[in-house]
């Protein structure tokens, strides 16, 4: 049993956010319901980087599972009664509609705390529940981009880089499964409920603590140099390098040190924090140019011994076959019935009396209706009519 066994959360979300979130407190134990439409939600059916799947995409599969699935039509009445039927017995209850959406469906946080006046309601938006952005599209790389993140990184001379993963979608889904867990605790401790909100904008804003206060409280700006650096607040060597054979990652060094591994004696008269940023170009060019010299392996055995940050640049071949990785059990598998055999990133907290489990894998568009509205009281020849009026999506084979 899961640390959140017992507790029911609804799960209207959609794209990586809020499916992320869901999917948390699904790991720890809870019955989360995905509501979807009738026909099932977009994202199963759109390919995530070329992997189509067989029925469901890659990234649907690597954000639904331990959920289980209610196709329902939220436009019509009917529909919208047993999802409020379901809130009735439920805990949480996350959202990431587009401004005024919830509103139209009868969904939002005062519709659904009047059928249940303790439910933790999470709305997960682009930019603020208001304001002069709210309608804006909430897209990770847009959000990236306004957040100044990415004048951190690269050399003056390019343009502005996104990150190599949606990190502000992540970011946002964390504080959305942090905010539905102190929500529940609020509710533990005194019986009320409450309106969690958390968006994309301040999330991104917020993660970069460090950064902006340098800005705001030391008045030093993001100066990108000549040279490709791995950010723009940390001084040199700060990277990734290439080596003889791929590359290696180097982070801020003993300059000393680093000259004596490399063989670059005029780093032994520098000052690691005065000269590391203010001869960052100079310093980055001089070791690029003798990392070339050694595979990366032969670098990481003369620098582990000096204490040098250093490691290597995997890809993702790289990263299941890494012992650590495998020692972790960072990532999960579990067969499903449509994709076969199913590995996906595992789970990022570790409980010695409730640990997260894979009780099920994502769900079938609709997969279980039929149980979710028995477990209401509905009586079979009504699902069956349900069905038949295309109020709800029940496939018979996987009931």
């Amino acid at each position: 049993m899961g640390v959140l066994t017992g507790y029911r959360v609804i799960d209207l979300t959609i794209a990586m956010a809020g499916p992320l979130a869901a999917m948390r407190l699904g790991d720890l134990g809870a019955d989360v319901i995905k509501v979807e439409p009738v026909g099932g939600e977009w994202q199963r059916r759109t390919a995530a980087g070329g992997a189509t799947g067989h029925q469901i995409n890659a990234s649907f599969l690597s954000l639904n599972r331990n959920k289980r699935s209610l196709a329902v039509d939220l436009k019509s009445a009917e529909g919208r009664a047993i999802v409020l039927d379901l809130v009735r017995g439920s805990a949480v209850f996350l959202q990431n509609y587009r401004p005024g959406v919830a509103q139209r469906l009868g969904m939002d946080y005062e519709s659904v705390r009047s059928v249940r006046p303790d439910i933790v309601y999470v709305s997960i938006s682009g930019y603020g529940e208001d304001g002069p952005y709210a309608d804006r599209p909430g897209q990770d790389m847009l959000l990236q981009a306004m957040s100044g993140a990415m004048f951190n990184v690269g050399r003056a001379a390019d343009p502005p880089a996104p990150a190599g993963t949606y990190a502000v979608d992540a970011i946002t889904g964390y504080g959305a499964f942090e905010g539905a867990l102190a929500g529940l605790l609020h509710r533990e401790r005194t019986g009320e409920g409450q309106l969690v909100t958390v968006n994309m904008l301040d999330s991104a804003i917020a993660v970069q603590a460090q950064e902006l206060s340098i800005f705001t409280v030391g008045g030093i700006p993001q100066q990108r140099g000549r040279e490709m650096h791995g950010h723009a607040y940390i001084r040199a060597p700060y990277g990734t390098f290439a080596t003889a054979d791929g590359y290696l990652a180097l982070a801020f060094p003993h300059l000393a040190d680093l000259g004596e591994v490399l063989g670059i004696p005029e780093f032994a008269g520098l000052d690691d924090e005065v000269d590391g940023h203010a001869r960052r170009d100079e310093i980055t060019a001089l070791v690029r140019a003798r990392l070339t010299e050694k595979t990366t392996a032969q670098w990481l055995s003369l620098m582990e011994p000096r204490g040098i940050w250093a490691g290597p640049v995997y890809r993702y071949a790289d990263v299941l076959t890494d012992p650590q990785v495998q020692h972790n059990g960072s990532l999960v598998s579990y067969d499903h019935p449509t994709e076969g055999r199913v590995t996906t990133p595992g789970f990022p907290y570790r409980f010695s009396a409730t640990p997260p489990e894979v009780r099920r894998g994502a769900p079938l568009a609709g997969q279980q209706t039929r149980e979710i509205l028995a477990g209401l009281g509905y009586a079979d020849e009504d699902v069956a009519d349900l069905a038949r009026r295309g109020v709800i999506g029940a496939p018979e084979r996987a009931r």
